[in-house]
């Protein structure tokens, strides 16, 4: 068992193995506890050598989730790369939990494009209010599905009358598929047409730097959201996620020893 006395180590191990093969796209999950193989995996079989983290590397995909991996490291000062040995064990205890997050992130962003239009929509307005948009009332916020026009997918109620509210676009798109400066002008045309004053913009990939500069030259009212930043917030606030262990760090309470 691990130390924590809720998964023995094969199972744990099994684990981390199936989400290093699926990033590298050797495997696809299907549904809740089935893989199946891919054209790509067969072919690893075929050259019937070590299929370890090295012979991963080959692809593309495995290495974008490496840097992603690596890039969460760098936003934590005093982690590297790999820790060194002279590292503190709280440094790499954050640095394991980075590396987690950063996995548990990829594997989200994966299952929300893989997912219907309908349950992004839903996910976006689930979020928001998770983010403590809305107050408390369940019909705060709602995805408009087909019935959704101009280009608005779903509103979230910023007061019980509903008289503030925020219209949200989401676009569910596929990595390297990157949002053009259009949309977002099309997207603050259709705020324009409700008389909206806050839009929030969502996509699995990502933006241009001229839909940035858009965005911020049309003012305050549209903020953009890529799926980076989506798959974080959703561990942020645990929408998609939910917490396994919870670790205490103590350290010695010098006020009761004085």
């Amino acid at each position: 068992m691990l130390p924590s006395g809720k998964q023995t180590r094969f199972a744990n191990r099994v684990h981390w193995a199936k989400s290093f093969l699926k990033q590298a796209g050797l495997v696809k999950p299907t549904r809740r506890g089935y893989f199946v193989i891919t054209d790509r995996g067969r072919a690893a079989l075929q050259d019937r050598r070590e299929i370890n983290r090295e012979y991963l590397e080959q692809f593309q995909e495995f290495k974008d989730f490496q840097s992603r991996t690596h890039q969460a490291d760098s936003e934590t000062p005093g982690i590297t790369e790999e820790p060194k040995t002279t590292a503190t064990p709280d440094e790499v205890l954050r640095d394991a939990h980075q590396r987690i997050n950063a996995a548990l992130a990829a594997d989200l962003l994966d299952r929300v494009r893989d997912a219907s239009p309908a349950f992004f929509e839903h996910l976006i307005v689930a979020l928001l209010l998770a983010m403590g948009y809305g107050g408390t009332s369940e019909a705060a916020g709602r995805s408009l599905g087909r019935s959704g026009d101009d280009g608005v997918d779903g509103v979230v109620d910023q007061d019980p009358l509903g008289v503030d509210q925020i219209y949200v676009q989401g676009k569910r798109y596929a990595e390297g598929n990157v949002i053009g400066a259009g949309a977002i002008r099309d997207f603050f045309g259709a705020l324009s047409l409700k008389k909206a004053n806050k839009g929030i913009f969502v996509t699995t990939s990502s933006f241009s730097a001229a839909a940035v500069e858009t965005a911020r030259a049309l003012g305050s009212r549209i903020v953009l959201i890529d799926g980076v930043q989506l798959a974080n917030l959703m561990i942020r606030y645990n929408v998609g996620c939910r917490e396994e262990e919870v670790l205490h760090l103590k350290k010695i309470d010098e006020d009761f020893f004085e």
